[in-house]
């Protein structure tokens, strides 16, 4: 039986492909405020700027490719049943070819209603050739459509499910995230203290924890090429014996 690799990612991944991050430029996103673009209260203030900035970002995504982080995840799921659980709202990590992907934060290239957002019936997968979402744009309850995005100050419908993965995992891995961000920072907590667990970021990260984090001080895909032939070693010597 394959043994349960719980992955939490960041955007520490997505940089290395290209993506910008939330923290980039002094708290700017892109060269708009976070509480302009990525809060309700933004949203209800100026949609018209809020769609059109996703709107880019979606066409940014087009042009951007998974990264050798990304697919290295991908090619572990020959050994290990591998969830992964991201802040990351792009879909680098599908692309790549991982096949069980928790979104905390939302999808870019969903919308939904902007009634009743996290209702399954209203959230719509968008094709890359239609990414312009525009005002007047209506949902199945008639709302405008807004983008399937886990804003600031919203509930993270997803948290439980992610919850329950972390509390069955044999090894736990965190990539790229300053594990400053909450409720996904607090999912260290549930994983059981005799898992394993390795820390992959080129920047020094506080835990909150007295558990024994394996660092790896490297950016996402150096680290990950080091995590791999650290469980391709563990695997031999268990062969071995």
């Amino acid at each position: 039986m394959k043994k349960k690799l719980v992955v939490l990612t960041g955007a520490g991944i997505s940089a290395e492909s290209g993506m910008s991050t939330f923290r980039d430029s002094g708290g700017l996103w892109e060269q708009n405020r976070v509480e302009d673009v990525a809060t309700p209260e933004g949203y209800e203030r100026n949609p018209r700027l809020v769609t059109d900035f996703y709107n880019s970002l979606r066409k940014k995504l087009t042009g951007l490719k998974p990264n050798q982080g990304h697919l290295l995840l991908a090619q572990l799921e020959d050994s290990f049943e591998v969830t992964i659980v991201t802040q990351n709202v792009d879909n680098l990590h599908e692309r790549a070819g991982s096949s069980h992907v928790i979104h905390l934060h939302g999808e870019l290239t969903k919308v939904t209603s902007s009634r009743d957002p996290n209702n399954p019936k209203h959230i719509k997968e968008l094709q890359p050739e239609a990414y312009d979402v525009h005002i007047g744009d209506l949902a199945a309850d008639g709302s405008q459509l807004r983008p399937f995005i886990v804003w600031f100050g919203e509930a993270v419908p997803e948290i439980e499910k992610a919850i329950s993965y972390c509390e069955q995992a044999d090894i736990f891995l965190i990539i790229g995230t300053s594990m400053n961000v909450y409720p996904a920072a607090g999912l260290l907590n549930y994983v059981p203290y005799d898992v394993p667990v390795y820390l992959i970021d080129p920047k020094s990260v506080a835990i909150s924890s007295a558990r024994n984090v394996h660092v790896i001080q490297k950016g996402a895909s150096a680290g990950m090429t080091e995590f791999v032939k650290l469980m391709e070693e563990q695997q031999g010597q268990k062969t071995r014996k």
